[in-house]
C-alpha cells in the first residue's frame, strides 16, 4: 500500500512539473521517443495490474471449501453468502474468550459477596460427582417442596433449584468454581 501511494504521489508530481514547465517555457518542446513511450506505458500497465491484484487479493487467496466444489441450489440465490460471509470471521475471536453474560453475573456477585455457597445449599463437598449432586438435590427437593411440606418454602426451593442448575452443568460449575472464594 505504501509503495503504490508513493508511486502515485511521485507520478502526480512529475506530471505537475512537466505541465508547469510547458506553460512557462513555450519554446521548449518535450520530445519523447518511442522507447520512452513504451517504458511509460509499461509502467502504467504494471501499476494498474498491481492495483488490481491488491484489490482482489482476498478473492485470489481465499481458501476453497467443499461448498465451492459442489453445484448446489443455494449458490444460485446466494443464500450461503448471506449467512456465511467473511464478515463474521472477525467476531469468532471474541467468542473464544468465553466472556459471557453468566461470567459477568458470577464476577459481579463474587465482587459484592452475594455469591452463595451452592455446595452448602445442596450439602455436598466441592469434589462431589454429578450423581452425588443429583441425589442430594432430589432428597432436598422432596423435603422442602412447597406441595409436600405445606409451608412457605418457595424461597428455599428456588435456592436449591439454582444451586442444582449451576452445579449440574459442567460449564456453569467451572465458572462458579472460578469465581467462588471459599
Amino acid at each position: 500500500m505504501k509503495i503504490t501511494s508513493i508511486f502515485l504521489i511521485s507520478l502526480v508530481l512529475v506530471l505537475v512539473q512537466t505541465s508547469y514547465a510547458q506553460q512557462n517555457e513555450s519554446d521548449m518542446e518535450l520530445d519523447v521517443s518511442d522507447e520512452e513511450k513504451t517504458i511509460i506505458f509499461g509502467g502504467f500497465a504494471l501499476a494498474v495490474i498491481g492495483l488490481f491484484l491488491f484489490l482482489a487479493r482476498d478473492i485470489i487467496l481465499r481458501k476453497k471449501t467443499s461448498y465451492d466444489k459442489e453445484e448446489l441450489e443455494s449458490k444460485k440465490d446466494k443464500t450461503n453468502e448471506k449467512y456465511h460471509s467473511d464478515w463474521g470471521d472477525d467476531y469468532e475471536e471474541i467468542g473464544t474468550r468465553r466472556n459471557t453474560v453468566k461470567d459477568k453475573e458470577f464476577r459481579d456477585a463474587a465482587r459484592n459477596d452475594e455469591l452463595p455457597n451452592y455446595y452448602e445449599v445442596l450439602g455436598v463437598s466441592r469434589d462431589a460427582t454429578r450423581e452425588e449432586i443429583k441425589k442430594s438435590f432430589r432428597e432436598l427437593a422432596k423435603k422442602t417442596h412447597p406441595d409436600r411440606t405445606k409451608e412457605d418454602s418457595e424461597e428455599e426451593m428456588s435456592k436449591i433449584n439454582k444451586a442444582y442448575e449451576v452445579l449440574s452443568d459442567e460449564d456453569s460449575r467451572e465458572r462458579y468454581d472460578k469465581y467462588f472464594i471459599n
